[in-house]
């Protein structure tokens, strides 16, 4: 192999990696696709964070639209998100359910005893088990799931009130009719 050649290989490969940089810059990482779009809810069972005799399932997640909320306490986005979801809790056409992840739950619930709580209930997963099977990797992220436990749609990042009209609320309106 001749020396232009070898000096030639190194340079494609980096002209390579460049372009593979720039194209990946422009993505929305908030657009991430799951592979859980259309499919039921993983099967999982945890203990409800404000109660913990109780559990939250799949099950719960059936016969209303939920919203599951991805959360924790040491999560600047999610205290960031918490006042939207507040004012989204007085919504009677779904219901928002919590994942508390990787969190220690007397914090978590020193947030939710300062800052209101949004959740309908609220299943503990301090050490991500459940967050795996969903997919989840950080917080906040919000899965919608139709009345019949079909995840329909999952949202990287806190949600405001522009997410909420432009994306989530007409996803709500169509679930909504789609089950009347």
């Amino acid at each position: 192999m001749s020396k232009s050649v070898r000096f030639l290989i190194p340079l494609i490969i980096f002209g390579a990696l460049v372009i593979l940089l720039v194209i990946g810059l422009g993505k929305d990482p908030s657009k991430v696709p799951s592979p859980l779009i259309g499919k039921s809810v993983p099967a999982f069972s945890l203990p409800e964070l404000t109660n913990p005799g109780r559990s939250v399932g799949d099950e719960d997640l059936k016969g209303q639209i939920s919203l599951v909320n991805v959360w924790a306490s040491w999560c600047v986005s999610c205290r960031q998100e918490h006042q939207a979801l507040m004012a989204l809790s007085k919504e009677t056409d779904f219901q928002i359910v919590g994942l508390n992840w990787k969190d220690d739950a007397q914090d978590a619930l020193a947030v939710l005893r300062m800052s209101g709580n949004p959740y309908a209930m609220n299943g503990y997963d301090p050490d991500n088990k459940v967050g795996l099977h969903w997919g989840v990797y950080g917080a906040p992220e919000t899965f919608v799931v139709d009345q019949h436990g079909v995840i329909r749609y999952k949202h990287i990042g806190p949600i405001d009130r522009k997410i909420w009209e432009e994306t989530l609320q007409p996803l709500v309106a169509q679930l909504k009719a789609e089950g009347a």
